[in-house]
């Protein structure tokens, strides 16, 4: 026992220590390489303070957030390649921006405002993604029903994202195709605070979800049985991944991969189910590991879409499991 604890205490450290590092690094890190700990110049601190400190907060933010509510959603359907895109709100924050790219509608603004109208577009269709999965989890008790009536939702917003595609211009095309892509560049310090409000109140939803998602691992009869709330919590999950998935995806747009594997990493380093270890362990291999993918996409010669590097690295991840499970 204590041998298993030791061994926890210093995975806990460990990560604790990469997410040091590797946000040192990252400030480092980037077109101008910016010497650790020394002595910046005023130009450099700008490039800090403006740039790269409000990307290396996003991307801890939205490493965390996405792999929370990817665990929210595997432990939901019992599925292990459920991920936070599943009920349809990264679609629906997909169409918000599509309406508002696609279809000419033109501002005169600075580019910080025309930012902070796409990220309240994307918002607004999640939020209306979100609200009908809603009212659905309140009149479907079946979890594969409410997971195919999200997949329908993402496929209805898919499908008009599509039409819109085709009757757009190249110019408005090609914004809205950036935006796909993802990145954590177009987050200033005004839109971060807003994120931020947003990925903490998510992520107090899902710390008081832990006791009721270990009683959902054994089926929802057991855990009815043991006085879970089962309809309040699917309810609350939905909230949660929604806010979490939803947040990061208006503001970064959609990064794949991360909230499906690296809950199995967590699962993997802890060699437990208990969400009390799993819920924190994967906030920290998430914000560790799209650290990793930010950094990696800085230094390369072209910088690379933040959503490219993370699907190299979840990707191998996905096959690896379900490879293993075939061989089972």
């Amino acid at each position: 026992m204590c041998a298993k604890m030791g061994k926890r205490a210093l995975i806990w450290l460990g990560l604790c220590v990469g997410l040091l590092l590797l946000a040192e690094l990252d400030v480092c890190s980037g077109s101008i390489w910016l010497m650790p700990f020394g002595k910046w110049s005023p130009i450099e601190e700008q490039i800090v303070w403006q740039l790269r400190l409000p990307k290396l907060l996003t991307a801890i933010l939205a490493g965390a957030a996405l792999s929370v509510s990817g665990m929210l959603m595997q432990t939901l359907f019992r599925n292990p390649l459920a991920g936070p895109y599943i009920l349809g709100v990264s679609s629906g924050a997909s169409l918000g921006v599509a309406v508002i790219t696609l279809l000419g509608v033109q501002w005169r603004l600075t580019v910080d405002n025309a930012q902070c109208t796409i990220a309240g577009a994307a918002i607004i269709g999640s939020l209306a993604v979100l609200l009908l999965m809603l009212g659905v989890a309140r009149k479907v008790r079946d979890n594969v029903s409410l997971l195919i009536v999200g997949m329908m939702f993402g496929a209805i917003a898919g499908a008009l994202v599509n039409v819109l595609q085709n009757m757009a211009n190249p110019d408005s095309l090609k914004l809205f195709i950036v935006w796909t892509l993802g990145s954590l560049s177009n987050v200033g310090w005004s839109q971060l605070a807003v994120l931020s409000a947003i990925v903490v109140f998510g992520m107090i939803i899902a710390l008081l979800l832990m006791k009721p998602l270990n009683g959902l691992l054994l089926g929802e009869n057991y855990a009815q049985g043991i006085g879970v709330p089962v309809q309040r919590t699917r309810i609350a999950i939905v909230v949660a991944t929604g806010l979490l998935a939803g947040g990061v995806t208006a503001f970064c747009g959609p990064i794949a991969f991360v909230g499906v594997a690296v809950p199995h990493i967590a699962r993997g380093l802890m060699h437990t189910g208990n969400h009390r270890e799993i819920l924190p362990c994967s906030a920290l291999v998430g914000a560790n590991l799209l650290l990793l993918c930010d950094i990696l996409c800085s230094v390369s010669t072209y910088p690379l879409p933040i959503s490219t590097m993370s699907a190299l690295f979840g990707a191998p991840i996905i096959i690896r499991l379900i490879v293993g499970n075939k061989d089972r």
